[in-house]
C-alpha cells in the first residue's frame, strides 16, 4: 500500500475508472484499490486491461486490503460500449459509488486546421462519454455517491494548436458546475480535477533534456508531476473527506497557474541552500 493512502477509506465501494489501462487512470485505479475500494478497469485493450486488472487484485491481496479489480473492454465513443460497462459493473459488485471520468485523447491542431474527424475524436471521448458514463452509473449510485471529472489546466490557461482539446477541458469544467446542481440534492457530488504537466508517454516522451529543465523550472514546485499527485487528488474528491465539496474545479499543477510570467519567476526567485540545510528563496532587487 502507498503511504500516502488511506487504508480502508474505500472498504465496499465500487469505483469505476476510464482510460485506466495507463498513466494517470491507471494511478487512480490502483490508489482506490489501495484504499480498500473494487475497482473497474476500462480501456479499448483487453491484454493492457487484463494485465492491469490483475496486478491490482494482485496489489490489494498481497496488501491485506478489501479491494478487487475487474476488467471491462469498452470504446468511450461508442455509447452501447459505455452503458454495458456501468450495467457490467452493477452486475459485478451491485452497483457504483464512485465514478472517474478519465478517458481523454487530443488533436495538435488550430481552430481552423481541425477537421471535422478531429472534432468527433475529441469531443466523443473526452465530453460526451463524460456525460454518458455519469448518465448510466448515476441510475446505480447510492446516496453519498462521487463523480470526479478529469479536465486540464488548459481550461484555465492554454496555447495554440491544442484545439478542439482546450475547449472541451473548459466544457468540462461546466459539465462539474450542472451535474453538481442536479445530483446534488440526491447526495451525489460531482467535482473536476485539473492536472498540469505530469510525467506521462503522451506529456514527456518527446522532451529533450533543456526543454524538460525549462518546464520544470516555471512550476514553483521545481518538478513535472507525477501520476499519483493526481491520484491522491482524486481519491480525496472521492471520498468522505470531501464530503462538502461539489461542483469545484481543483488544478493539480504544482502552482504552475500562479505564475504571470515564466522567464520573470526564473530570473527573480533562486533557492539558496543555507547552512542548516534549510531551503529559502533569494530575490533580486534589480
Amino acid at each position: 500500500m502507498t503511504d500516502r493512502g488511506v487504508r480502508g477509506r474505500f472498504a465496499g465501494r465500487t469505483a469505476v475508472v476510464t482510460g485506466s489501462t495507463r498513466g494517470i487512470g491507471a494511478a487512480v485505479a490502483r490508489r482506490l484499490v489501495e484504499e480498500g475500494a473494487n475497482v473497474v478497469v476500462t480501456g479499448r485493450s483487453a491484454d493492457e486491461g487484463d494485465a492491469v486488472a490483475a496486478d491490482l487484485a494482485s496489489r490489494a491481496a498481497a496488501n491485506g486490503t478489501e479491494g478487487d479489480a475487474h476488467f471491462v473492454r469498452a470504446d468511450m465513443r461508442r455509447p452501447e460500449d459505455v452503458e454495458a460497462l456501468v450495467r457490467t459493473t452493477a452486475d459485478v459488485y451491485g452497483g457504483v459509488d464512485v465514478l472517474v471520468n478519465n478517458a481523454g485523447v487530443q488533436t495538435e491542431t488550430t481552430a481552423a486546421a481541425a477537421t471535422m474527424d478531429d472534432w468527433e475524436f475529441v469531443l466523443e471521448t473526452d465530453f460526451r462519454s463524460f456525460w454518458l458514463c455519469a448518465k448510466h452509473a448515476v441510475e446505480h449510485m447510492p446516496e453519498g455517491g462521487a463523480i470526479v471529472n478529469m479536465s486540464s489546466n488548459h481550461a484555465f490557461a492554454t496555447m495554440p494548436g491544442l484545439f478542439p482539446y482546450n475547449a472541451v477541458k473548459s466544457g468540462i469544467n461546466g459539465m462539474t458546475r450542472a451535474m453538481a446542481l442536479e445530483l446534488g440534492p440526491h447526495g451525489i457530488r460531482v467535482n473536476t480535477v485539473n492536472p498540469g504537466w505530469i510525467e506521462v508517454e503522451r506529456t514527456t516522451d518527446e522532451l529533450a533534456d533543456d526543454d524538460r529543465q525549462r518546464v520544470e523550472q516555471i512550476h514553483p514546485l521545481g518538478r513535472i508531476g507525477e501520476p499519483d499527485d493526481v491520484a491522491g487528488t482524486v481519491a480525496f474528491l472521492a471520498s468522505d473527506d470531501a464530503a462538502f465539496v461539489t461542483g469545484a474545479s481543483l488544478l493539480v499543477d504544482g502552482g504552475r497557474s500562479a505564475v504571470m510570467q515564466d522567464h520573470t519567476f526564473v530570473e527573480y526567485a533562486r533557492p539558496i541552500r543555507s547552512e542548516d540545510g534549510r531551503t529559502r528563496t533569494e530575490l533580486r532587487s534589480d
